[in-house]
């Protein structure tokens, strides 16, 4: 399930809650940008004994776009075999996606991995199930508004 947040402060936030297990959350938030050209957020992961943060994801115009593939997925709600994935330019957040049936719903696995070039780098990941249809239609929907607020 998603939920576009506004905090106390009027920030803009996405959160997505795995629908089997609602501790297991990703929240795209903290959105900034220095110029047209791109757009910087924070992207947080928690489950029982994980909270992962990196706070500055870049989405650049010319990239492959985040919500172009979850709304491709929602797209394709009644399933295809194999893995697909999505990541950013750097690398630093990947999506990896698998259908499972029987009720037709998507596993999302978001990876963290920033500084992937230096010493002492780090990588955390949660999996959230969401729906095929309704629930993936709507986070893509989420996410788009989510990035593009800024340039609005």
């Amino acid at each position: 399930m998603t939920t576009p947040d506004v905090g106390t402060d009027d920030e803009a936030s996405v959160s997505i809650r795995c629908q089997d297990n609602a501790s297991v959350s990703v929240t795209f938030c903290d959105r900034f940008n220095f110029d047209a050209d791109s757009v910087h957020y924070a992207v947080e992961l928690r489950a029982p004994g994980l909270t992962a943060r990196v706070d500055e994801v870049v989405a650049w115009i010319w990239d492959s776009d985040l919500t172009a593939f979850l709304e491709e997925l929602a797209t394709d709600y009644q399933g295809w075999d194999g893995e697909r994935s999505w990541h950013t330019n750097d690398r630093d957040l990947t999506v990896s996606a698998a259908f499972r049936s029987g009720g037709y719903y998507v596993g999302l696995t978001w990876a963290l991995r920033p500084w992937t070039q230096a010493a002492g780098g780090w990588g955390a990941s949660v999996t959230t199930w969401l729906d095929a249809g309704e629930q993936m239609a709507s986070l893509a929907a989420d996410v788009r508004a989510f990035l593009a607020e800024e340039h609005q």
